[in-house]
């Protein structure tokens, strides 16, 4: 996004993001992310009161400096979020499907072809280069010299300081768990309830971007859920990011790699992003 003549928001749309968009179902707009003006509705989809949780649930998971942030949508319209430094206990109940934010399936060596395409879009908020083992590494620049001896490309101090939720993930997601347990990025999620890339999300006008867009698409508690997090060490983005996420797990439409069967590690797991 770029200001133009008139400090008018201009739209710049990514290399390859017209197909995302297309199998979603979505025209891409050229200005329309880009006003700033708020929402005025608020297409609420549940309206019930919360009474727990029923098995009718779906999870959306994102990382956290402490652990984990879940939040839970169910089919008689409860909504809650919750945070755990270990992910099994935010997933140790009955669920239909939950979607986290962390590379599932990787490679032991080169890059994962679902981020390639993503980072098509996304630029750089896709962390490439997520590799099997990583964090055996003793530290950032011994990770770094052994993949460059091997003529592979270096990772992202991000990605390196992911490398403790990548081991926990991975190391504990077998193949009959993946049918429930899947990878989404929150980027792609706006993306396609958009219809295009939102702003930087630190900002204040591309956070109140997505807070509108989860309350239209059914997230009623966010604002509450924002004020609540104070003192558990939860980031804004990440209960924003863990919203998104439920919201591909309730109603995920499509995934990357676009094309053919997602490739699999070499344990089985297939590497794919939904959103």
């Amino acid at each position: 996004m770029v200001l133009g003549p008139g400090k008018e928001f201009v739209f710049i749309m990514p290399a390859g993001a017209r197909p995302l968009l297309a199998q979603a179902g979505r025209r891409y707009p050229s200005t329309g992310c880009a006003s700033r003006r708020r929402s005025t509705t608020a297409d609420i989809a549940f309206e019930k009161g919360d009474r727990g949780i029923t098995m009718g649930t779906f999870i959306g998971i994102d990382g956290f400096r402490f652990g984990w942030v879940a939040c839970y949508f169910d089919e008689n319209g409860n909504q809650r979020f919750d945070y755990s430094g270990r992910l099994e206990r935010l997933i140790a109940g009955p669920y239909v499907r939950a979607m986290i934010d962390i590379p599932i399936g990787l490679p032991d060596h080169g890059y994962r072809q679902c981020d390639v395409e993503a980072q098509q879009y996304l630029r750089a908020r896709v962390f490439t280069g997520a590799r099997w083992g990583v964090w055996d590494f003793e530290g950032y620049e011994d990770a770094n010299r052994h993949y460059r001896a091997n003529g592979e490309k270096g990772i992202s101090k991000q990605l390196w300081g992911l490398r403790d939720k990548l081991q926990e993930v991975n190391e504990t997601t077998p193949l009959a768990r993946q049918v429930r347990l899947q990878e989404t990025h929150p980027e792609l999620v706006f993306m396609r309830l958009a219809g295009c890339v939102l702003a930087n999300k630190k900002t204040e006008f591309g956070r109140n971007q997505r807070i509108d867009l989860l309350r239209k698409h059914g997230v009623r508690k966010i604002k509450t859920w924002l004020n609540q997090r104070y003192g558990t060490g939860i980031g804004g983005d990440d209960l924003i990011d863990a919203c998104a996420c439920a919201l591909a797990a309730r109603d995920m439409v499509g995934h990357l790699p676009f094309h053919g069967v997602a490739p699999k590690d070499g344990r089985g797991i297939q590497m794919e992003i939904w959103y």
